[in-house]
């Protein structure tokens, strides 16, 4: 659970702007569970910029080819210091720091034939460019018959550690597969010197046959390509959690991407600044379908300017109760414009009920349905906090709409694209 820099700002993100909201995180959101901060992609860049990637960009390394924070933009890492100050200072929040990096190696790093520490070989005899990212230009891809080439992804790894950095997102790595790459940085995070968590970006097209060795190798993967702020990009997720939920848990966490909401687009790979442009409803359903299938939860808006009502959204103890102590998440059914989940605990059920439908629907559930049992005696609207009005089923007109007489049934009203989390006692 953390914040991610790249909805709001892109490649371009400075140090103030990752203070100010790790400021923001530790005062509203630490006690709710909310402890990571990640500066997403280009950190090294001097001459980053809004809505993509520069072509012949002079990215800062080291003697050894690995990446450092450009100063300009990150004063403390002056003088060799890296991320250390930036990372020491989260920590004292009670925050972890987290970065973005790239599959492959920085071509800077081979043009300059930087030499691979703790190896006789150099930038060039370990770079291959014929499996280089398709979006991001910076890098060469990585020749792994050459010995050296896991010893390069080590060197940069046990810098991060050294740093203190707490978590890292390794981009470029799912599509297509990576199993060299994912392997040898895997590795890479074991041998370090420190607990780190590992991510994996992006899931496009990603296939649950891949399960085991994601296991093996990473603490989340990313199971779709970016998420933004519009109920299309929403949607899809729907049937991709419904495959992924099941298999989630301490073994590895299936991730939806960045939780699109607040102000994003300041300076983003995608569109202007703007409050996200999701509806209120849609925003609910969002963190209600996250959090039933138990993603990882990543903020992807600027959280000092974002509308307290968004923030609101993360700070709701019985709702992130789901992501915390549920199991048996999963998609329940799924008909036309209706979508409902299910899971449980030893104390609790939840049902999550979402109309994908583009006008507001009326609904008339059975409790049996919604996994919350025949005759609960008390539903409640997670999100509100107010009990939800249980009915015995006594007319033909609900028997038609599939509750059979003698059997509970609550009356729900969903706006467009809208949902309900529902609990009751085990």
């Amino acid at each position: 659970m953390g914040w991610n820099s790249w909805d709001c700002y892109g490649t371009t993100v400075t140090e103030a702007e990752v203070l100010a909201n790790a400021r923001f995180m530790a005062e509203h959101l630490l006690p709710h569970g909310w402890d990571t901060i990640v500066i997403d992609a280009d950190w090294s860049d001097p001459g980053a910029r809004a809505h993509g990637y520069n072509d012949d960009a002079t990215l800062v390394i080291d003697g050894f080819g690995r990446l450092q924070p450009d100063p300009g933009r990150f004063p403390s890492s002056a003088g060799g210091a890296g991320f250390a100050p930036l990372a020491a200072q989260l920590h004292a929040m009670g925050l972890k720091l987290g970065l973005h990096v790239m599959r492959g190696i920085p071509r800077v790093a081979v043009a300059a034939n930087t030499p691979v520490e703790g190896t006789d070989a150099a930038a060039a005899d370990i770079a291959d460019d014929t499996n280089v990212c398709e979006w991001n230009p910076h890098y060469a891809g990585l020749d792994h018959r050459h010995p050296a080439a896991a010893a390069y992804y080590a060197s940069c790894v046990a810098q991060y550690a050294e740093w203190g950095v707490d978590f890292i997102k390794a981009d470029d790595m799912l599509w297509p597969y990576q199993a060299a790459d994912i392997e040898a940085y895997s590795a890479a995070v074991a041998a370090a010197d420190r607990d780190i968590a590992l991510s994996l970006s992006p899931g496009r097209d990603l296939s649950a046959a891949h399960l085991d060795h994601l296991r093996r190798h990473a603490t989340m993967w990313r199971v779709c390509d970016d998420v933004w702020d519009r109920w299309q990009d929403v949607v899809p997720n729907f049937a991709r959690l419904a495959r992924w939920a099941p298999v989630a848990g301490p073994e590895g966490w299936p991730d939806a991407d960045m939780l699109p909401l607040g102000r994003i687009g300041i300076r983003a790979e995608r569109g202007e600044p703007r409050d996200d442009l999701l509806t209120p409803a849609e925003r609910r359903s969002l963190v209600t379908l996250w959090v039933m299938a138990r993603s990882p939860l990543m903020i992807g808006g600027d959280l000092p300017s974002s509308e307290p009502a968004t923030v609101d959204l993360f700070t709701n103890g019985d709702v992130l109760e789901v992501l915390r102590s549920s199991r048996g998440n999963r998609e329940l059914l799924r008909e036309g414009d209706l979508v409902i989940w299910g899971a449980e605990s030893d104390a609790a059920r939840w049902a999550a009920v979402f109309s994908l439908a583009d006008e507001p629907t009326d609904l008339v559930l059975d409790t049996r349905a919604l996994g919350l049992g025949p005759a609960p005696s008390e539903v409640i609207d997670v999100w509100s906090g107010v009990p939800v009005p249980v009915e015995p089923v006594r007319v033909q007109s609900d028997a038609a709409r599939g509750v059979a007489p003698g059997s509970s049934a609550l009356r729900i009203a969903l706006a467009a694209h809208g949902c309900v989390l529902l609990r009751s006692a085990s």
